[in-house]
């Protein structure tokens, strides 16, 4: 029964995002003039669909029908993906039969770089408005709770509030004189509410007042560079949210809800210290201090040469907080504002991984992942599901607009460079392009559900 609920759970989630991802590029098409061949959820062989010509119909469309500027609407059999055809343009169908004949004016091809771009940038815009839209409901519905203290708890290496020179255990008594409210008013202070200002800082560091500055110029250095914040406030504890089938975790019963206390009796006071500290004893014996609802107790194991235990972890925060009630455009705004975050938070978790600082194989899931975290979130009610379709529908839109050929950020790479030279790339050479990327795509693919299963047995 738990497998049927997660592949329910999967199909649920995938055909949102997929949905909105293909209506995004087939709406730009249509208010582009182009023609959309066919609109599809799913891959491969066509199940059923309808069309003005045929009507419902199951099975594949005959061959030599013309739908003549109509679109047949599909579900095909594989619930991993979708797409739209727009008439005049090479895509993961390969279909070039067009390419003999004279550009029509209903043709991808016909139309000015704005346009294409516009329309292969479509499903992107559509899942970044998916999420905000999400995030803007319900922070409209339930409010946001702020963490009602000032006082740093942990400071991440390489970010900006160590550029900065903060500590933990600093009280933030001030930013360019203005006192901060709560956790969330101090962050906007550090950063959006004083681009292109100098910072001054007085804090309370061993029950002394210091002063820290920071030059303008090296606060904008650092947020074009993307780098976190990296700041998180006391009284967090973190949470074990999450034990994978295979690991260290559930070989020492290790269990979900478990808050980790420390790690060779050194506390833990943040999701990165926890990381660090495993990182730092791999291949070696550690004793791992976790509390619950039963008490403390203590695991004493071998870590893998990985420095991981098969465990995914959220931080949540046990001090005073208040609950902040928006209006619609506020919420709104908000909403915008938690997407863009999230979205700059998933790049720096990339950088990570380009870096080393992060296993590819431990921060990628598949479909299988997929399908166990929204059975989770699920089990966990409306809200969480709702988050967790906002953060997939950043996730989706973050992949398909990296410039690599087969993706969206592929296309757009294509028509900026047929912008450059005023010229059409040869249809043939596209060809081989898309080629080269669906290969690499399916053998990547490929590796992530290897790598899924892994996890799971």
């Amino acid at each position: 029964m738990e497998t049927i609920f997660s592949i329910l759970y999967f199909i649920i989630v995938i055909g949102i995002l997929v949905f909105v991802h293909e209506f995004g590029h087939f709406l730009m098409a249509r208010l582009s003039g182009m023609r959309v061949e066919a609109f599809s959820l799913g891959m491969g062989f066509r199940l059923f669909g309808w069309n003005k010509k045929t009507g419902f119909t199951f099975g594949n469309l005959p061959e030599n029908l013309e739908l003549e500027g109509d679109t047949d609407y599909r579900i095909a059999a594989f619930p991993i993906g979708g797409y739209c055809k727009i008439s005049g343009m090479v895509d993961e169908s390969f279909d070039t039969e067009f390419a003999g004949k004279e550009p029509q004016e209903w043709e991808f091809r016909a139309k000015n770089p704005f346009k294409k771009a516009l329309v292969i940038s479509g499903g992107v815009i559509f899942n970044m408005l998916l999420a905000i839209g999400i995030f803007s409901f319900l922070i409209f519905q339930n409010g946001e709770y702020v963490y009602n203290t000032n006082k740093i708890g942990y400071v991440v290496e390489n970010s900006i509030a160590k550029n900065i020179g903060l500590q933990a255990g600093d009280e933030v008594i001030s930013i360019n004189k203005q006192k901060p409210t709560d956790w969330s008013n101090l962050r906007q202070l550090l950063t959006v509410d004083n681009i292109g200002n100098d910072l001054n800082i007085i804090v309370k560091r061993n029950n002394e007042e210091k002063s820290l500055f920071f030059d303008e110029k090296d606060l904008v250095n650092v947020l074009s560079a993307q780098l976190p914040i990296g700041l998180q406030p006391v009284d967090m504890k973190t949470v074990i949210v999450n034990v994978l089938q295979n690991g260290l975790a559930i070989e020492n019963g290790i269990s979900e809800n478990d808050t980790i206390v420390a790690v060779n009796f050194e506390p833990v006071i943040s999701q990165e210290d926890f990381i660090s500290k495993l990182k730092s004893h791999k291949n070696e014996n550690i004793t791992l201090t976790l509390s619950n609802e039963n008490g403390i107790s203590e695991k004493n194991f071998t870590l893998n040469d990985e420095g991981t235990i098969g465990v995914q972890i959220s931080s949540v925060f046990t001090g005073e907080t208040t609950l902040i009630k928006y209006n619609i455009f506020q919420a709104i705004i908000k909403g915008s504002v938690n997407t863009f975050e999230m979205f700059g938070s998933i790049i720096v978790s990339i950088k990570q991984i380009f870096i080393g600082n992060l296993e590819f194989k431990q921060a990628i899931g598949g479909p299988i992942m997929i399908a166990q975290q929204a059975t989770q979130f699920a089990e966990r009610g409306l809200y969480s599901f709702l988050t967790f379709t906002a953060m997939l529908s950043i996730s989706l839109a973050l992949l398909n607009i990296l410039p690599f050929p087969a993706l969206d950020g592929g296309h757009l790479l294509i028509i900026i460079i047929e912008a450059i030279i005023r010229r059409e790339i040869p249809i043939k050479a596209k060809l081989v392009v898309q080629q080269i990327g669906l290969f690499v795509l399916i053998g990547l693919m490929i590796y992530v559900i290897f790598n899924d299963f892994q996890k799971l047995f």
